[in-house]
């Protein structure tokens, strides 16, 4: 008999990922998006890894996360420490993964109700 829910009771969970995007609660996102582990799911400007800013993860910690997981496309690539240095001041943990990775990881921490925000970086 299986006791844990399928889904985070009022929280998002990532449904699938692919080259194309990702889908949260039933809903296809084909650009670059800042998933929490509540609330609405809202665009984010990067569309390319070259293009991110330290302004991209401003916006993140105005949504004031616990811990971030970074996925950073199809592939595992790590940005300037320069970038992400206003989250680690504000005690923000920043784990970077490669999208496959960063959405099973989320959906394991969304699922324990942890305070835990997706920024997926989907390239188009």
């Amino acid at each position: 008999m299986k006791f844990q829910l399928d889904e985070p009771q009022g929280g998002n969970s990532i449904s699938r990922h692919d080259t194309q995007g990702v889908w949260v609660n039933g809903q296809p996102h084909t650009a670059s998006v800042l998933v929490p582990w509540k609330g609405a799911v809202v665009a984010w400007p990067p569309s390319r890894f070259e293009e991110l800013q330290p302004a991209h993860f401003e916006a993140i910690k105005a949504l004031k996360p616990e811990l971030v997981i970074f996925g950073s496309g199809a592939r595992l690539r790590f940005p300037s420490p320069a970038l992400w240095r206003g989250l680690v001041e504000s005690r923000i943990g920043f784990e970077v993964m490669d999208i496959a990775a960063a959405c099973r990881t989320y959906n394991v921490l969304a699922s324990e109700g942890r305070n835990v925000l997706a920024a997926l970086l989907i390239e188009g």
